[in-house]
This record gives C-alpha cells, sequence and structure tokens, in this order.
C-alpha cells in the first residue's frame, strides 16, 4: 500500500504544480472577483507548498490531502470563472 501512496502522491503533486502554472487569472484587476481569484491561487499555492514540507517530514497521507485541497480550490475557482485554463487535457474539470 505504501508504493500506491508513494505513486499517488507523486502524482498530485504534479497535477497541482501544473495547474498553478496553467491558471490565470480571469476578473480584470480592481474588481471583488480578482480579489477573490487572487484568494484562490494564494490557498492552492499555500497547499502545494504545505504538501511539499509534509513530504519532507515523511508525512505522505497529509502531503497527499493538501495537494488534493490545492487543486480543489484552483478546479473550484475555473469552474466559476475565476481562472482562465486549459478546456483540453488532464489539470481541471469540464
Amino acid at each position: 500500500m505504501a508504493a500506491d501512496l508513494d505513486e499517488k502522491t507523486d502524482r498530485y503533486e504534479g497535477l497541482l504544480a501544473e495547474a498553478v502554472d496553467a491558471a490565470e487569472i480571469a476578473p480584470p484587476e480592481g474588481t471583488p472577483m480578482h480579489d477573490g481569484a487572487q484568494e484562490c491561487e494564494e490557498m492552492a499555492r499555500s497547499y502545494l507548498e504545505d504538501g511539499r514540507h509534509f513530504r519532507e517530514n515523511d508525512d505522505p497521507v497529509n502531503a497527499l490531502a493538501a495537494f488534493s485541497y490545492g487543486h480543489a480550490w484552483l478546479d473550484a475557482g475555473a469552474r466559476i470563472g475565476l481562472f482562465d485554463v486549459p478546456e483540453e487535457g488532464h489539470l481541471f474539470t469540464q
């Protein structure tokens, strides 16, 4: 089971890192929606950092949870129009 957890944690870390790079804030600057998008992006980046911290401390369960939560922030933001994201591929739900 540890091998499955390690593989999944690797995969989710990569997925979140790619998603953070791919998501672009959609609403114009100076609007409340832009501010909300920035907050969602900050949360995703924070969870990516947290997940990496957990991995460095041999805590793959919490690392996987952090990577999953981080991706959820971006994916939800994309669904409500806070981010422009690729329409094709595996990074975001459509």
